[in-house]
């Protein structure tokens, strides 16, 4: 089984200078848990709702709120996102794909072509499913 026989292909992308309110909205809004960012269409960097959750202010909207907690919202992708991120091809086996999320610790894999445009995502809970189905 190769990453491509798991991956979702709707992908949602955003730009280098969308703003974090925007982000924080998709993924409030379509319950996504990472967003990739791209520039001309080739993958630069991706955004995870840990991200988000590390940089936004919790003191938005309370009473202690200071303007400094404000900015973070107008930060753009490009100075929040993962410059670089690990990429599998379509045809990287899933055995592959475990073994990268577990040694490197993350969720998530962007599947990119060899110019780097994004062909699809693929989560553990693309795994899971997998799993799952043939149980």
């Amino acid at each position: 089984m190769q990453a491509q026989d798991l991956m979702s292909t709707k992908v949602v992308t955003v730009h280098m200078d969308t703003r974090v309110t925007e982000i924080q909205a998709i993924l409030q809004q379509q319950h996504f848990h990472h967003l990739p960012v791209v520039e001309d269409d080739k993958l630069e960097g991706i955004i995870s709702d840990r991200d988000l959750l590390r940089l936004i202010s919790p003191f938005i909207g309370k009473v202690n709120e200071q303007p400094r907690d404000l900015d973070t919202l107008n930060r753009a992708a490009h100075q929040i996102m993962t410059r670089q991120p690990i990429t599998v091809s379509p045809s990287t086996p899933v055995e592959k794909v475990i073994d990268w999320m577990l040694n490197a610790d993350i969720s998530c894999l962007p599947v990119v072509d060899e110019e780097r445009h994004v062909l699809g995502i693929i989560t553990w809970r693309d795994i899971l499913r997998s799993v799952r189905s043939r149980i």
